[in-house]
């Protein structure tokens, strides 16, 4: 019997993708018969949370709301919320629009995934920044990007670039993550971006005060 693919997003007031840092309402959906219905739906507020005891309460709440669902939407979804989700082994989509027009899509791509897991078995693609240099480092993420790998960019890179252990990061990419312009201001990290082929795009992150590293 295959079990039905339940999807969570967190939208805004009008059903549209909403960061989880924002105040909004988070409805698990699940597709029955072809068609898409409401599970179960809560509303939820990390905003002005900044203690981070009272943040993981939080998210824990929201974790038990979701039971077994293991996928979820929003339109950004970044700092503690991501590693509590990440680390709960959920599948996280960063995606703006209504809710209901995304969930074909993601629950197709998560399918291609899962398929090719069980043909190909775990597949083997760069999913950490290789050292190619002292302290210079280098990461393609066009394999990830393109789906069926079960690993994201942020799972690729986040913990990379929150250690801080480089002096600088190339990144082969189709296109930018939405989330990589947030970190690099917080983590003070400059950024150059080229185009070096049809749908290709070099990133070159450094430090900003060491970018000597050729």
């Amino acid at each position: 019997m295959i079990m039905p693919k339940d999807i969570a997003v967190f939208v805004d007031k009008n059903g549209y993708a909403a960061s989880l840092n924002e105040p909004g309402k988070l409805i698990v959906f699940r597709k029955k018969m072809g068609k898409w219905s409401t599970l179960r739906e809560k509303e939820f507020s990390l905003e002005n949370t900044l203690e981070m005891k009272e943040l993981r309460r939080k998210m824990g709440e929201i974790l038990f709301f979701l039971q077994d669902c293991k996928t979820i939407v929003g339109s950004t979804i970044v700092g503690i919320p991501y590693f509590e989700l990440e680390k709960s082994h959920f599948s996280i989509w960063e995606y703006e629009g209504k809710a209901l027009e995304m969930l074909d899509y993601v629950l197709e791509r998560e399918e291609e995934a899962e398929g090719e897991k069980a043909v190909k078995g775990e597949i083997k693609v760069q999913t950490a920044p290789v050292e190619y240099a002292p302290g210079c480092y280098r990461i393609s993420l066009k394999e990830i990007q393109e789906g069926g790998t079960g690993v994201t960019s942020k799972q690729a890179l986040l913990p990379f670039l929150r250690k801080g252990r480089f002096y600088s990061l190339e990144i082969l990419c189709s296109h930018i993550p939405p989330w990589l312009e947030a970190e690099l201001t917080i983590n003070s990290l400059d950024a150059g971006t080229e185009k070096t082929g049809a749908g290709d795009i070099r990133i070159t992150i450094s430090k900003k005060c060491c970018q000597n590293c050729n």
